[in-house]
């Protein structure tokens, strides 16, 4: 098993925010429900990339940034019809999903 950090987002609506994410290329891998009717916790992921997306409130706070480095930002950046900036360290986009989380995404330059 590899170690990783996972970063975890809170959403309200998590099926909205699978479709959200999907755009980004992601795909959900399992949700758990501790009856039905409770919120929801799922993990999506793109490659090794996974991301925890909670309906419960306290897990995370609504607006977090997370930094998601990608191959090809100028894909993502169409998908969204946003245009990439260049910085020193990358060309980005950042992003909004549904619940306010900020996504800053990026392509490195060297």
């Amino acid at each position: 098993m590899d170690e990783e950090a996972i970063p975890v987002l809170y959403v309200e609506n998590a099926s909205t925010a699978v479709a959200w994410y999907a755009r980004l290329g992601f795909a959900e891998q399992w949700e758990h429900r501790f009856e039905p009717g409770l919120p929801a916790f799922v993990e999506v992921a793109r490659g090794p990339v996974r991301l925890f997306l909670s309906e419960h409130q306290g897990d995370a706070r609504p607006g977090t940034l997370i930094y998601l480095r990608v191959r090809d930002v100028d894909a993502v950046a169409a998908e969204f019809g946003v245009p990439p900036v260049s910085a020193p360290w990358a060309r980005e986009i950042e992003l909004q999903d549904p619940d306010g989380n900020r996504l800053r995404v990026g392509t490195p330059v060297h």
